[in-house]
């Protein structure tokens, strides 16, 4: 199963044996999973990495919702590890922030319903 640490390291261009950002990239996608607990995505006690062994199974177990949630860590760690220098490009990452979580809080929304 896919590390989430080594799977965010890869979406930000950071290559797999360089640990040299662990702890800031870890510290920052900590703070996205506090986000996800707050609309309803992830265990109720909350969550958060050490290092490379948590995998995105351990996180949730709804696979299909993955890549959102893959997504979504991605861009938030993105926006303040590594922000674009141009603001248009930062208008169009914080509106796909915006509509991962719309979908998200929606699917969260609909799995209680449900379930």
């Amino acid at each position: 199963m896919e590390s989430i640490l080594e799977s965010i390291k890869t979406m930000l261009e950071i290559s797999e044996g360089d640990t040299s950002f662990d702890t800031e990239v870890i510290m920052h996608i900590n703070g996205v999973f506090l986000d996800l607990q707050q609309i309803g995505i992830g265990p109720e006690e909350g969550f958060k990495i050490e290092d490379d062994l948590a995998t995105w199974s351990d996180f949730i177990p709804d696979e299909p919702i993955w890549e959102a949630v893959k997504n979504y860590i991605h861009l938030n760690v993105k926006l303040v590890f590594d922000p674009p220098l141009s603001s248009a490009v930062i208008e169009v990452i914080n509106r796909r922030i915006e509509k991962y979580e719309w979908r998200l809080r929606e699917h969260a929304e609909l799995s209680k319903l449900n379930g």
